[in-house]
C-alpha cells in the first residue's frame, strides 16, 4: 500500500472518530450530549490509535503533518516522500470529516449555536490571543514529537507494536493537560482538512469557518512538531 493511500485511509479514520466523538458530546438530542472534555479527550486518544493501527503495518501510519515534518527532520523519512503523506493526510481528514457530518445528519437542524457546530470540525481558542494560542499549539505538538520520538526510539516498545498504543495515550494526556486553551489541533490536518469541509457542507445554521484563526492550528503545530524533533536529535545525538 502507498504511502498516499494508507494516510488517507488512516487519517479518515481518525478524524471520523476524533470529530465524531466531539459530535456526540456537543450536538443537540445526541445520546452523548455533555458528556464532557473527558470523553473528548479519551475520544481522540483511542481516535489516534485506531487511524495509526489500520495503516502501521503499510508505512508507520503519521496521520499528522506535523509528524511528518518531525520524522523527515530527524532522517527516518526521506523528505522526497513528504508530499504524498501530506496529501493524503489532508484529503483523508477531509473524507473523515464529512463521514461525522452524514453520521450525524439528523442533529445539525437540532442544535441552535453555530459556535458548537463549528466545534466539530475544528478547533477555537478559548481565549482568543493570538500569540498565547500559537504558543500553547507549539508546546503541544513539541511534547507530541518528542513523547512520539520516545516512545519509538525504544527498541522493545518498536519490535512489539504497542508504540501504537502508547502514542493514542499520549495524545490522550496531552489533552488532558495541554487541551484546555485550544482545544488542543497538534496536527495541521485535522484542524484545516475539516474546517474547509465545514466550509463547503449543507450545514443548516453553521455560520462561518473562522478563517481569522485558521492558521494558528496549522502554523503552531507545524513549528512545535519541528522544535520537538530538533529538541530530541540534540539531547539524544545518534538515537
Amino acid at each position: 500500500m502507498g504511502h498516499f493511500k494508507a494516510e488517507v485511509i488512516g487519517t479518515a479514520l481518525l478524524i471520523l472518530l476524533g470529530d465524531g466523538v466531539v459530535a456526540a458530546v456537543l450536538l443537540a438530542k445526541s445520546k452523548a450530549q455533555n458528556a464532557g472534555w473527558i470523553v473528548i479527550t479519551w475520544g481522540w486518544g483511542m481516535a489516534v490509535m485506531v487511524g495509526a493501527y489500520s495503516v502501521f503495518k503499510f508505512e508507520g501510519a503519521h496521520l499528522n503533518p506535523a509528524v511528518t515534518t518531525g520524522l523527515a527532520i530527524t532522517g527516518h523519512l526521506d523528505w522526497g516522500d513528504t508530499p504524498a503523506y501530506y496529501a493524503g493526510e489532508f484529503v483523508g481528514a477531509f473524507i473523515g470529516a464529512v463521514l461525522v457530518y452524514v453520521a450525524y445528519l439528523d442533529h445539525w437542524a437540532e442544535t441552535e449555536d453555530p459556535g458548537l457546530k463549528l466545534a466539530v470540525f475544528c478547533t477555537g481558542p478559548a481565549i482568543r490571543n493570538p500569540v498565547s494560542n500559537l504558543i500553547t499549539e507549539i508546546i503541544g505538538t513539541f511534547v507530541l514529537l518528542f513523547g512520539i520520538l520516545s516512545v519509538t526510539s525504544h527498541p522493545g516498545v518498536a519490535t512489539s507494536g504497542i508504540q501504537v498504543l502508547l502514542v493514542g495515550l499520549l495524545v490522550l494526556g496531552i489533552g488532558l493537560s495541554l487541551g484546555g486553551p485550544t482545544g488542543y489541533a497538534i496536527n495541521p490536518a485535522r484542524d484545516l482538512s475539516p474546517r474547509v469541509a465545514h466550509f463547503l457542507l449543507p450545514i443548516a445554521g453553521k455560520g462561518d469557518s473562522d478563517w481569522e484563526y485558521s492558521w494558528i492550528p496549522v502554523v503552531g503545530p507545524l513549528i512545535g512538531g519541528s522544535l520537538g524533533a530538533l529538541a530530541y536529535m540534540w539531547l539524544f545525538p545518534g538515537f
